[in-house]
């Protein structure tokens, strides 16, 4: 059962201990694919609006250790400006332009994972569809509580943000 919002313009749905979320970017597979593949460009649009990443470590390659913050910069967010959160990714899989699958958890700075704070493994699947590309997106958890704890946090209404930025950014590479 997926479930489209217009407003959006994701696809999500719930099946057990996993949220598949799908977008449609309007861009290119292969210019998709390098904006989750090149630490530039993923600072440049990772994350929700109003908010800047850094990078602070980018190996993408298989066991490949991503470290990255994000700041609230936008007063206009009031409870979150000035807010941090820093994540820690470790690289599964790697399959150009098609999949990348990795693990994700809450971290520090250093990237020292943060106690009671789900972890994710999240496939990302690049679906060719000539000038547009579907992105599939499947976060699985260890347990139907720890999805409800992200999706308590605002995990859907995040990514549709951050797909808002994705298509801001790729709009800029075409």
């Amino acid at each position: 059962m997926f479930g489209f919002n217009e407003a959006n313009g994701l696809n999500t749905n719930v099946d057990g201990r996993d949220l598949i979320i799908e977008r449609i970017l309007h861009a290119p597979r292969h210019l998709v694919f390098e904006a989750f593949s090149d630490s530039g460009q993923l600072a440049d649009w990772w994350g929700p609006r109003g908010w800047k990443t850094e990078n602070r470590e980018f190996t993408f390659e298989p066991n490949g250790v991503w470290i990255y913050g994000m700041r609230c910069n936008d007063q206009k967010q009031a409870d979150f400006y000035g807010m941090e959160s820093w994540g820690k990714a470790v690289f599964r899989e790697i399959v150009a332009p098609e999949k990348i699958v990795y693990v994700d958890s809450f971290s520090d700075e250093e990237g020292n994972e943060v106690e009671n704070m789900p972890e994710m493994l999240i496939t990302l699947t690049f679906v060719d569809q000539g000038d547009q590309t579907k992105l599939i997106m499947r976060n699985q958890f260890a347990s139907v509580e720890k999805l409800q704890q992200v999706l308590d946090m605002g995990v859907v209404e995040g990514v549709a943000s951050q797909m808002d930025c994705l298509d801001d950014h790729l709009e800029e590479k075409k």
